[in-house]
Order: C-alpha cells, then sequence, then structure tokens
C-alpha cells in the first residue's frame, strides 16, 4: 500500500470518527438547549396560572390550542411533586398525536387541591432538531469529499518529485553510466533523497569503473601467460615420451589451461557487451537462424536421444548477428546440457517472444540463476553461459525469465 493511500485511510478515518463524535454531542447539546427553553416556557406559564389564582381567587379555564394545552384535576391529597416530562397529546388541529412536554405541578385554592398539567409542543423543537443534524451531516459529508479531493489531488502534486526520483531510480542501470538527475521541489526531504540518490548513484558508478577497469585488465593480462603456457606444453609434448603418470598430469594441466582460457574469453565477452564494443547491427531472420541452429545440434539431440519440437513464426531482429548467435548456442547447450537420457526439448518462436523448453534432471532451480558464476552442483560450465545470455537480452532491451512447470524448465525471452 503506498504511503499517501495509508495516510488517506487513517486522515479519513480519523477525521469521520471526530465529526460523528462532534455531531452527537453537537446534537444533544442542541437537544438539551431546546429543552429547556421549553422548560422555562412552562414555567413562564405555571407563574401566570398562579398570578391568576392569586388575583381572581379561581382557576384559568381549561386550554386546549393547537401548540399548548392546560389541564386541571382536583385531589384530596398531593402525592405528586412538581416535574418535567416528556410526553405526547393529540393535536386536534392536524387529527394526530404529537410529542410535548409537560410540567406537572400543584395549586391550592380556597381548601382544595388542584394538579396542574401544562403541556407544550415539541414538534418545532424537534423539527429544529431534525434541520440542524442533516445540517450537520451535510457539512460533514462535505469535508469528507473536500478532504478526499485535497488528498488525492494535493497530496499527489506534493508527491510527485518523490515518484519522479522512484522511477529514475527504477530505471537506473550501472551498465549504462547513466545519471540520476535532479528533480526541483520545495520540500526539504525530497530534496535530501535527491542529494543521496545523486551521491549514491555516483559513487556506485565509480565502484563499477573500477571494478570494470580491474576485469578488463586482469583478462587482457592473462591472454600472455596464457599464451605461453600453452606454447610451452606443445614443446614439452615433442620432447620426449612421457609416463602415464607424467601424462595424466601433463593432461590435467591442458585441462585447467584451456578451462581458464574458456573463463578470460567469457568475461572479456561480457565486458564488450556492457561497453556496447560490439556494434555490427543487422536484420536477423530468427526462424532461419534457429533452422540453422536445429540442424547445428542435430547430433547431439541423437546422441542422447532427446525428441524436438519445434514451432516457428517469422520474427524479424535489429541485433548483432555474433551476439544473437552466442545467445542461441548458449539456451540450445544449457537446454541439452542439464536435460536427461529421451528427454524432450520445445522450441517455440512467436513474433515477441522466444521460448525454450527441456525436461531436466534438476527440480526448479534457484532465483540467482542468472546471476555470474552461479550454476547447478553437477554442472561442469563455468556458470557464466546465462549471465552472458541475460547481458546480451538487455542490451538491446530484451528480458529473458525462467519458470519451472510440469518438471520442465522454461526459458523466454521476450523481445
Amino acid at each position: 500500500m503506498k504511503l499517501s493511500s495509508r495516510y488517506n485511510q487513517v486522515n479519513i478515518f480519523t477525521s469521520l470518527i471526530a465529526l460523528i463524535i462532534t455531531g452527537v454531542i453537537y446534537y444533544v447539546v442542541i437537544h438539551f438547549i431546546l429543552t429547556d427553553k421549553l422548560d422555562k416556557d412552562l414555567a413562564v406559564e405555571e407563574n401566570e396560572i398562579n398570578q391568576y389564582v392569586k388575583t381572581y381567587q379561581k382557576l384559568p379555564l381549561p386550554a386546549s390550542y393547537i401548540d399548548q394545552q392546560v389541564h386541571y384535576k382536583e385531589v384530596k391529597e398531593i402525592n405528586q411533586a412538581r416535574e418535567f416530562s416528556y410526553t405526547t397529546y393529540y393535536n386536534a388541529k392536524e387529527q394526530e398525536i404529537e410529542p410535548g412536554r409537560s410540567l406537572i405541578t400543584t395549586i391550592a385554592l380556597n381548601d382544595k387541591k388542584y394538579v396542574v398539567t401544562i403541556t407544550k409542543s415539541r414538534v418545532e423543537s424537534e423539527d429544529l432538531v431534525r434541520i440542524i443534524l442533516f445540517i450537520t451531516l451535510g457539512i460533514t459529508c462535505f469535508l469528507l469529499i473536500s478532504l478526499i479531493l485535497i488528498n488525492r489531488f494535493v497530496l499527489n502534486s506534493l508527491w510527485k518529485p518523490f515518484y519522479t526520483l522512484l522511477n529514475q531510480m527504477k530505471a537506473y542501470q550501472v551498465s549504462r553510466m547513466g545519471k540520476i538527475n535532479r528533480v526541483p521541489t520545495k520540500i526539504d526531504e525530497f530534496n535530501e533523497l535527491n542529494d543521496s540518490a545523486i551521491a549514491m548513484a555516483a559513487s556506485v558508478q565509480q565502484d563499477y569503473k573500477e571494478l570494470k577497469s580491474f576485469t578488463d585488465n586482469a583478462s587482457h593480462e592473462m591472454m600472455t601467460p596464457l599464451a605461453v603456457i600453452n606454447s610451452k606444453l606443445d614443446s614439452l609434448l615433442q620432447t620426449e615420451p612421457f609416463t602415464k603418470s607424467q601424462g595424466a598430469l601433463l593432461e590435467d594441466i591442458y585441462q585447467a589451461v584451456g578451462r581458464l582460457s574458456r573463463l578470460n574469453q567469457s568475461l572479456l565477452l561480457l565486458a564488450k557487451i556492457e561497453n556496447n564494443l560490439i556494434p555490427d547491427l543487422q536484420d536477423i531472420d530468427m526462424k532461419e537462424l534457429l533452422e540453422s541452429k536445429i540442424r547445428q545440434f542435430q547430433e547431439l539431440f541423437e546422441k542422447d536421444g532427446l525428441q524436438l519440437i519445434h514451432q516457428l513464426e517469422s520474427c524479424q531482429l535489429r541485433m548483432s548477428k555474433y551476439l544473437v548467435d552466442i545467445l542461441m548456442n548458449n539456451l540450445f547447450s544449457n537446454a541439452v546440457r542439464h536435460n536427461h537420457k529421451g528427454g524432450l526439448i520445445e522450441v517455440r518462436l512467436q513474433k515477441d517472444s522466444l521460448q525454450l523448453i527441456n525436461t531436466g534432471r534438476d527440480a526448479g532451480l534457484e532465483g540467482q540463476l542468472f546471476d555470474r558464476f552461479s550454476k547447478s552442483a553437477p554442472s561442469e560450465g563455468l556458470g557464466l553461459g546465462l549471465a552472458i545470455s541475460k547481458q546480451i537480452c538487455a542490451l538491446y532491451g530484451f528480458t529473458i525469465a525462467y519458470t519451472y512447470q510440469n518438471e520442465k524448465h522454461f526459458f523466454t525471452v521476450h523481445f
């Protein structure tokens, strides 16, 4: 989840809770104020009745108005204290029961005792509270919508420099010697992040240059000693016969020198690919190339009893013929070397992808399959073939991927 989305969720949830609590408190306070006003009106009416009784020594006539009713009831003893209460009363004009607020009090007149019930309508108060509630809900919804829109557009604008810098970092490739451009922003934290990213990229580039220079120099310097060793071995073999043990030692030396020579050539090839020093671009007919490659590997297929299935569509690519030949050799060699007797190899070529599928002795391989010197335990290779393949694909903007399904290894190159 993005930080802005998480912030929006927390912010909106907190605001919603705060607005609901505030709305409830607001409703209760308004309701209390209106009820208190009704109680004061009832008390005024009670005071007027008491004044009338003192003045005229009689009770006022019972009243039944639209919004107020007054009733008297003679009692022998007064057992009820003065109290306010919620009640209902019948509105003759509207012909319906309406909510009301009543005051029950007592009056003594001419040795008689009366219970006076004064009732006032709460309809207007309830309507006012309902209107206030709707207004509060409307304002709450408006604030929430405004908050969502502000967070969506304003925060997206504020975070734009961060995502611009992030996209640059995602697309950054040290082998291409690219750089991270400064993103103009007024946010101090983003400026600091920008400075750190630029400094990191410069440091990584410097380390990469030094490492690449060391690899290039070491590979070039190794060529002369290897040539000298091979020459001396050839001269040594032409001198005189050797014993069986001496011949075994010489064979081991030849194998070691050959392995070292192949390693040196592979590292040199990687350096050339990374530096884009093989610029012989030309149009390649992949269907024709694969048909030729299948014929070249036919003897190896027959030797191990491998069954070949191929589905080839027309596909044109513009790249180095030398590199595409190395790429195909690596993929086919990998499919043959890691297969088992009587296994299966499938070659599928489409306009935008090439897929080689093979059965194998191993289960699914590790995720670092395309790293340099990464290989399975029984493999006798150098562990550079797939690394070279990945580097060739990266040079031309291709992607190479590996999956393992139904006891088969899938290598897919997306053009």
